[in-house]
């Protein structure tokens, strides 16, 4: 049966996984730009859900040079020529380490957690989390339409975990974590805001339910770890000369990292 599990829990992230590089580009734009519609070659991004499902490349770039039937010369539009100023567009290659972070954390968490109710929840908010943390590393922003949704999504999948029997968690204590977490990232927001972003915050929520479903030692340690593995990585890319003390740094990552870490820990104890 355990190995059933991890089995399904690896095709459920090469599944999901496999989505993140299409919806990681189109949402990592700055704050006033829209979310991108198009590949960067131009082509428009279609498919279900409005195009934000699909695979990394677009149908156009997706087939390769040699099924392109060659126009021959005679018939061939005119192009302008391309001077040193005019951009290439790049192409549409996203990097596999997404997906097969995905796989990861999907067999990480099935095989701390078992064949518990709340599995089902942990392996529904594994991809969205890895999506959060590419789109923040690529430009210091954790979108609304995935922070908002995953906390509410936390709330209502450990809620009906609850309910079913063989948990291992708390509901109220979810809760409690998720605006325990939730406040304290808004106090360092009001404190510093240009040291803490509002989207930490709003991330906050739902890592805090996650957390708080084990209890108050596993907020912690999870909240704690997320700061470890940031003010790591800070003083790292400091000793390597490649940032200064004033550097911001992407948190998402390192926060979901940290939960990462308190959610198996607790899962294991559990």
């Amino acid at each position: 049966m355990d190995a059933v599990l991890l089995a399904l829990a690896a095709v459920w992230g090469a599944a999901t996984g496999l989505l993140i590089p299409r919806a990681a580009y189109r949402f990592a734009v700055e704050p006033e730009e829209p979310w991108r519609t198009a590949c960067p070659a131009g082509h428009p991004l279609t498919g279900p859900v409005r195009g934000w499902l699909g695979p990394a490349r677009c149908a156009p770039c997706a087939v390769p040079a040699a099924r392109v039937p060659e126009t021959p010369a005679s018939e061939a539009p005119a192009l302008e020529p391309r001077t040193t100023d005019t951009p290439t567009p790049p192409a549409y290659a996203p990097t596999t380490l997404a997906p097969l972070a995905t796989v990861l954390v999907c067999v990480a968490l099935a095989a701390a957690t078992g064949a518990r109710p709340e599995l089902v929840g942990w392996l529904a908010l594994a991809p969205v989390a890895v999506l959060l943390a590419v789109v923040d590393r690529r430009v210091h922003r954790l979108p609304d339409p995935l922070t908002l949704p995953l906390a509410a999504a936390a709330v209502l999948l450990l809620g009906g975990a609850a309910l079913l029997p063989g948990h291992a968690g708390s509901w109220t204590s979810g809760l409690l974590g998720g605006l325990a977490l939730g406040g304290f990232y808004l106090l360092l927001f009001l404190i510093n805001p240009n040291g803490m972003g509002f989207g930490d915050v709003k991330l906050a929520l739902a890592l805090g339910v996650a957390l708080g479903w084990y209890g108050w030692t596993v907020l912690f340690v999870g909240g704690f770890a997320g700061f470890l593995f940031g003010a790591a990585y800070g003083l790292a890319l400091v000793l390597l000369r490649r940032a200064g003390r004033r550097t911001g740094i992407p948190f998402g990552p390192f926060m979901i990292a940290g939960a990462l870490t308190g959610v198996l820990l607790g899962a294991l104890a559990g």
